[in-house]
């Protein structure tokens, strides 16, 4: 509940300063100075996995948030779906910088480490805009490129993972039998997440890690994964997921067995569907990276720079590639976290392009 609030109050600070400064007319000049020599306004687009994945469809609605905030209607933010193919979403990028060229503001998660090159690569070449979110490979760097790549953005996995699997083991009686479902094993996050459950794990001697199975960030894989894990070990009596799309699968396969509430699970994203399953009791623990901000924030960044309300060679480099918020979320905080950010959107103010965000990366 703490976190929550001073999370809160943060939010709350940025926008009463933004609307001291839009009382005094200072937020509108960059804005209206912004627009791009030849009069047209850039393609905003996003490419990301699907909408029916309950994250990705947050990211995009962040992304229709931003682009109605500067008088567009949400439908002309393009959505270029990859359903977790790199090549699709390389091979849409190319197509749409073919139609558009330079006049394009993307924010795009490449899906995995090394297809962040190319994409990044492409839009270079075309003098466009993008930022990235979650994964590229280390050698990767905004700065390498100008200001084309504006920005990335990730989130420190490891620490959040770590105390979301203490918690799960606090809630198992600090003993017992454990398994894990990761997302695609090159992902970064995936990676991380891992990490912070193996971390937590070193204080609980009395808890034995049964398995970890990467279930690629997908429901049905994931359900079927956790069968097959109840098929070979019996009685679990916990689960941690890398994300909450993995952990409402995890709870069909364990619902079937009967074994749902019982079996502590959890999972990361802060979806409302596992905040609800939180007060329900099926879940334990989820934590939430604020993916609707994420969603306007990059669109925001990539817009800003095409108009040339910036430019972001000019920038620090913690101002090109940074850690968004985190906020764990328990049954002891799902009332609140739903109240604040699930029912009633906190409003950002998307000028404030690096407000909630922490060190660089």
């Amino acid at each position: 509940m703490p976190f929550i609030k001073s999370h809160l109050d943060a939010l709350t600070i940025s926008r009463r300063n933004f609307l001291l400064a839009s009382a005094a007319g200072v937020v509108a000049a960059p804005w209206a100075r912004g627009a791009m020599a030849d009069g047209h306004a850039p393609t905003v687009a996003w490419s990301f996995r699907n909408r029916s994945n309950p994250y990705w469809n947050a990211i995009a609605s962040g992304g229709e948030a931003f682009v109605e905030s500067i008088g567009m209607s949400k439908s002309e933010m393009v959505q270029l779906i990859n359903e977790g193919s790199s090549e699709k979403s390389l091979a849409d990028v190319k197509a749409l910088l073919a139609k558009v060229g330079s006049k394009l503001a993307l924010a795009i998660d490449a899906n995995d480490g090394p297809n962040g090159r190319p994409i990044v690569e492409a839009v270079a070449d075309a003098n466009a805009y993008v930022c990235t979110i979650w994964n590229k490979t280390e050698d990767l760097h905004p700065w390498d490129f100008g200001d084309n790549y504006v920005a990335h953005a990730s989130w420190s996995s490891v620490d959040p993972a770590d105390q979301a699997s203490r918690v799960v083991f606090d809630a198992m009686g600090g003993k017992g039998r454990v398994v894990g479902l990761g997302g695609i094993p090159s992902n970064p996050p995936a990676i991380e997440r891992r990490q912070g459950m193996m971390n937590a794990l070193r204080d609980y001697p009395d808890i034995e890690l049964l398995d970890y199975q990467p279930a690629n960030w997908d429901t049905q894989k994931a359900a079927e994964v956790m069968s097959s894990l109840i098929t070979r070990h019996g009685d679990i009596d916990g689960v941690i997921c890398a994300s909450d799309t993995m952990s409402f699968g995890a709870l069909e396969a364990l619902r079937a067995e009967g074994m749902a509430g019982t079996t502590k699970v959890g999972g990361y994203d802060g979806t409302s569907q596992a905040v609800e399953l939180i007060q329900k009791g099926e879940m334990t623990v989820t934590v939430d990276t604020n993916p609707f901000w994420a969603g306007g924030a990059l669109s925001s960044l990539a817009y800003h720079a095409a108009i040339g309300t910036f430019n972001p060679s000019e920038e620090p480099r913690e101002h090109r590639e940074f850690f968004g918020p985190s906020i764990m979320v328990t049954e002891a905080d799902a009332a609140a976290f739903k109240a604040n950010f699930i029912d009633a959107k906190p409003e950002y103010d998307w000028s404030d392009f690096w407000g909630p965000t922490t060190p660089a990366i």
